[in-house]
């Protein structure tokens, strides 16, 4: 049981109706206080016993969850809070995967003692992924609040309305329409490319002696390049974010996505509070959220009707998801711009996330930028004039083996999102250990991707020749050496699967060539190469709370 689980409306019902007796003078023997006060008086006492329950009886002496194993030093009041608190999301975890003896369940405490159990093994996994997947459904907080940013489609619909959505959807995302999207992921990456080169070349002729050397922050970049692919490739449209630094849709999403402390306490709030409540406080964060939602909403409504008047006059033979959607006939328009919203926001920004890691990851490895450097501009036509009609298949990018390699690797070790909820929807159970209604389950792909018992002792470290297969026979590097498909947690599995995996892993590997291609990278800040310095902060996605700033170089040749 958790703080949030307290009957708050069962408390206000049976105060006011206790109130009203003992005010109504029904009740002789009692003295007759005032309506407000006896009403107040019975919510604050329930509210006590209530608090005192699930905060520390229920957790301390009744879950049936207490057996399992857990991290020690828990605070009597907070749990692992000091720790959660003080740590990047999902940094914890991993020193609790590889530290705690289990058998794929760690039960650990958060603020007010609230249980959450994280999921450590394949067989565990597959349970809450695959067999029992249903059984596990996104907290209403979270939906709440990632709903209000990402629209309340696919991301977030459960059960049966999931299943109707995902199939309806699916065509978008096939094997076939994939692979024709690697030219247009290619022409985009070369246009960010070009426009990376110009700034660069115009802020280093600002400084003498600095040559073809400027320092960027990675993360806008990426950002805007992948905002335009998602436009064109999800709506079939061009936002023109690449060349329009302060595109207002661009400026939106980054607003939604930086880092920000208020945006952290808030989520702190609604561990106790209900996050419609949250969502109704006179906050700068809250502004912020309804403005963009305003119009992003507005925009796809926009491109909906554009497509609509298409489709009437027979004339819709684009291959993007608006419009594979639209042909199903399966979505109403209110729900084409939830499910348009969820694929913006999170088609750009988990792949934006792993450019900005890849960019820090080669920047701190330069053995592995330089030899997948050479790999690039050996199998890659060189990124010229606009004028230049040169373009990449999937065979070009797909035969390239250590490129794929970097990726994987990147995707594994800085996973875009480090931790997702699930909350048991009813009782049920996990590798045959009770889980009652209403408890917290946690997904850490920033734990099990670095889980030394499914990965080996080199786990924590950065390889990307994990991915190569040592032999003809070596079947093991597919899943990166790892003893299980389930090892790599970045794009979950199951029905509750990224449904655009094929799409951002395709989108990522042309982007990292591109980049790696034209530029070389070096960090800004040197204390940066300690990653315990590393100042992350989580939201959606985990970035780096003052950007990646690194010190890029236009290399000659390409």
């Amino acid at each position: 049981m958790s703080l949030p689980m307290i009957p708050y409306r069962l408390i206000s019902a049976t105060s006011l109706a206790g109130g009203y007796l003992l005010s109504s003078g029904r009740i002789p023997q009692w003295p007759q206080p005032g309506f407000l006060a006896a009403s107040t008086a019975l919510w604050v006492a329930q509210f006590l016993v209530g608090f005192v329950w699930a905060v520390i009886l229920y957790p301390k002496f009744f879950s049936p969850l207490r057996g399992l194993p857990e991290p020690s030093g828990n605070s009597w009041l907070m749990g692992q809070f000091a720790a959660i608190r003080k740590l990047p999301t999902g940094v914890p975890h991993i020193s609790w995967i590889n530290s705690i003896p289990n058998d794929g369940l760690i039960r650990y405490l958060g603020m007010f003692n609230q249980e959450r159990l994280m999921v450590t093994s394949p067989k565990s996994l597959a349970e809450v992924l695959v067999t029992k997947n249903y059984d596990f459904q996104k907290p209403a907080q979270v939906r709440h609040t990632i709903g209000r940013i990402l629209g309340f489609g696919i991301l977030l619909a459960e059960g049966e309305v999931h299943k109707m959505q995902r199939k309806n959807l699916l065509p978008s995302f096939a094997f076939r329409h994939i692979k024709d999207l690697y030219p247009l992921f290619w022409e985009k990456s070369c246009d960010g490319v070009r426009a990376m080169t110009q700034q660069i070349l115009e802020d280093a002729s600002k400084t003498p002696d600095a040559k073809s050397t400027a320092v960027i922050e990675a993360g806008s970049y990426a950002s805007r390049i992948t905002l335009d692919i998602i436009g064109l490739a999800g709506l079939g449209h061009d936002f023109g974010a690449i060349n329009d630094p302060h595109n207002p849709l661009s400026e939106a999403y980054w607003n939604l996505f930086k880092p920000n402390r208020q945006a952290q306490i808030l989520g702190l709030i609604g561990q106790v509070i209900p996050p419609k409540i949250i969502g109704w406080l006179p906050v700068q964060r809250n502004a912020d959220i309804y403005a963009a939602a305003r119009l992003i909403r507005a925009m796809c409504a926009d491109l909906i009707k554009e497509k609509k008047e298409k489709l009437a006059r027979k004339e819709l033979v684009d291959l993007d998801i608006l419009s594979v959607a639209l042909e199903s006939g399966a979505f109403s328009d209110e729900n084409l711009i939830d499910q348009l919203m969820t694929f913006l926001a999170a088609g750009h920004e988990t792949t934006a996330s792993a450019m900005t890691w890849a960019t820090y990851l080669l920047a701190k490895h330069p053995e592995v930028q330089a030899r997948l450097r050479a790999e690039v501009r050996e199998h890659l036509p060189p990124i010229s004039s606009p004028e230049d009609t040169t373009t990449v298949s999937s065979m070009d990018i797909d035969r390239m083996t250590y490129l794929n390699a970097v990726c994987n690797e990147v995707l594994r070790y800085f996973s875009p999102v480090p931790l997702t909820l699930r909350v048991a929807a009813c009782d049920t159970s996990i590798q045959g250990q009770f889980v009652p209604k209403g408890t917290q389950i946690m997904l850490v792909p920033w734990a099990v991707n670095k889980s030394v018992s499914l990965w080996g002792d080199d786990a924590l470290e950065f390889n990307p020749d994990r991915w190569i297969p040592k032999s003809s026979n070596d079947k093991q590097a597919a899943s990166g050496g790892a003893t299980s498909n389930f090892a790599f947690l970045s794009f979950l599995h199951g029905p509750r699967s990224c449904i655009g995996l094929s799409f951002a892993k395709a989108e990522f590997c042309c982007l990292l060539a591109s980049w790696v291609g034209r530029f070389s990278f070096e960090l800004d800040n040197k204390e940066m190469m300690d990653e315990e310095k590393l100042d992350i902060k989580g939201g959606i996605t985990a970035r780096p709370a003052k950007g990646m700033h690194v010190r890029a170089t236009v290399l000659d040749g390409w």
